[in-house]
């Protein structure tokens, strides 16, 4: 039935998966999307090793410098993609004609000051910038300036109804600096869904809440575990321009940082606190902010570059005219750091081969599958490499405020973002699986394959909440963020997870994150096999997929279905 079911059998001792129990809908959409159809397993061969292997070295090279945001890296990335999607007969998915949805994006450049000092108690602390901290403006002027604001730790900084959590109790942050916990409570399968983090831990919701406070500024405490990643990954991250949409009239707050553990463990103990002990009562919901009783103040010069990035986008217009108005999105962010701090071997361009140059490449091979069937699926299919992922979703964010199609009108979003470089593995990784009737589709196909599909195997990352989908999920899209296995055909157990985690302590956000012409990519074809296999399958359907219900994403799709029949 689908050809990757035969290679991983041949490769494997093991005995295939059989297909689990799903309704006979599905088994029925199943087997009309796929095995019923000659023509598309013939195209899902069209995904090649070649093809994909050569996007990926071409957009990751010196010459792309990065794909920065608006530079001259992301334009010429950005007219390569063109072509290659005119070469496959996609047609311009954009407004007018074009194969481009254009943003601007505000480049907010913050002149860090080498030195940042605090005060209380009759003692003095300073921190060092790079060793000891980060910080950025968080507004769109050309000078912040924070005189005397007092330290007050803030646990996690969550309020939560829907888990009766509130970490501010109605304190008055007006004007303080909030020092913020990451992560979200995580102890607990019933709170906060356990070990799976959710938008609250990450990163972009605790600099939004401490601006709700109305704080002067906001201060992350750094721990891999916390973080998912070194602290290696926020220094580099988070120098040099922090490119952002256009700001409107929401609350901000005048600073955003990030501080070391050891550097907050330093300034807490100046107020004659114990850092353990602060989190230890952070850990439980009559937790109350505690003020430290240390004031700072920074200035800050800020250059302000005003840049434009861009979506492409390439449409495959459905066969049935009744359902060709609604689509399947696939999505790959196109961007990655551009020049940077130098490594210690001098090198300062951040090339993300991996992260994302092979999700583009993967998506490119769907691509390349759908315009080989003879006739196209009935819904219509949209390839959109997105823009300014790194910076905080920000192509996929200005997508789902401007979508080309309404958002009752997507079937759904499938979404890549780094993919399998290691070889056939005996099962992908769904990171949203349990979210939404995608599963069904995605589980039986997957058994055709001869594999089985996980959830999210690096939960405490949030991965859900910190990639594109998301963008999507928030509009009511039911989506899906298709990731590599970790279960790989003759490698012992364990073999997947460290190929992981080596990126992630290793190249993730690095200089060192370049295209490798040995990576073998014989599992990267099957994973964007499984990904046509479900894009077609859900583009055939008679319906559209849905969030399960009591998602935290159902009742915006509901709203945005509901808007389609008015």
């Amino acid at each position: 039935m689908i050809t990757g079911a035969l290679l991983i059998a041949a490769c494997s001792a093991e005995e295939p998966a059989g297909p689990p129990e799903a309704s006979s809908d599905f088994s029925q959409v199943i087997l009309q999307a796929t095995g019923g159809n000659p023509s598309a397993e013939a195209a899902a061969n069209q995904i090649t090793d070649p093809y994909m292997r050569e996007i990926i070295a071409e957009i990751s090279d010196d010459a792309y410098e990065g794909r920065g945001p608006g530079s001259r890296g992301d334009v010429k990335a950005r007219q390569y993609l063109t072509q290659r999607m005119e070469e496959l007969g996609l047609l311009p998915g954009g407004e007018d004609g074009s194969w481009e949805q254009p943003f601007e994006l505000v480049g907010v450049n913050t002149m860090q000051p080498d030195a940042w000092t605090f005060e209380g108690h009759g003692k003095t602390q300073t921190l060092t910038q790079w060793d000891d901290y980060v910080v950025n403006s968080g507004k769109q002027v050309d000078r912040i300036d924070v005189a005397e604001a007092e330290l007050v730790f803030v646990g996690y900084g969550i309020e939560a109804p829907e888990y009766d959590w509130d970490d501010f109790k109605d304190a008055d942050l007006e004007g303080k600096v909030l020092l913020i916990m990451n992560n979200d409570p995580d102890w607990d399968p019933e709170l906060f869904a356990g070990e799976t983090r959710l938008y609250y831990g990450r990163w972009t919701y605790k600099y939004e809440s401490a601006a709700r406070q109305g704080a002067a500024g906001a201060i992350i405490i750094h721990t891999t575990p916390s973080a998912s990643y070194p602290y290696q990954v926020v220094q580099t991250s988070w120098t040099g321009p922090q490119f952002e949409l256009r700001a409107g009239d929401e609350p901000r707050t005048n600073f955003n940082g990030w501080v070391t553990e050891d550097s907050a463990r330093n300034l807490v103990a100046m107020a004659g606190h114990d850092l353990d002990e602060l989190r230890e009562r952070a850990y439980n919901r009559d937790f109350e902010p505690v003020p430290l009783g240390i004031t700072t103040s920074i200035g800050m010069d800020v250059e302000l570059e005003y840049v434009e990035s861009a979506n492409i986008l390439g449409l495959l217009p459905g066969s049935d005219p009744e359902l060709r108005d609604e689509v399947v999105v696939y999505t790959a962010h196109h961007d990655h750091l551009g020049i940077g701090t130098p490594n210690e071997d001098g090198d300062a361009i951040y090339n993300g081969a991996y992260d994302n140059a092979s999700g583009v490449a993967l998506v490119m091979g769907i691509a390349k599958a759908m315009m080989a069937m003879p006739e196209a699926p009935r819904r219509s299919v949209l390839i959109a490499l997105v823009g300014a992922e790194e910076q905080g979703l920000l192509g996929s964010l200005y997508y789902a405020k401007n979508p080309t199609f309404p958002a009752g009108k997507i079937a759904a979003n499938i979404n890549y973002d780094t993919v399998n470089i290691w070889g056939h593995s005996h099962d992908a990784t769904y990171v949203g699986l349990g979210k939404t009737t995608i599963d069904q589709i995605v589980e039986l196909i997957a058994a055709e394959q001869g594999r089985t599909i996980t959830p999210d195997q690096f939960p405490y990352k949030g991965s859900f909440y910190r990639s594109d989908q998301f963008s999507f999920a928030r509009i009511g899209v039911p989506a899906a963020y298709l990731d590599p296995g970790t279960n790989f055909v003759d490698r012992p157990p364990g073999w997947g997870r460290e190929q992981v985690d080596h990126f992630t302590d290793v190249n993730y956000h690095q200089p060192s994150d370049e295209y490798d012409p040995s990576w073998n990519l014989d599992g990267m074809i099957t994973d964007a096999q499984l990904g046509f296999w479900v894009g077609l399958a859900i583009a055939n359907a008679d319906q559209m997929p849905n969030w399960n219900e009591g998602d935290e994403f159902e009742a915006a799709r509901l709203e945005a279905l509901a808007a389609e029949q008015d």
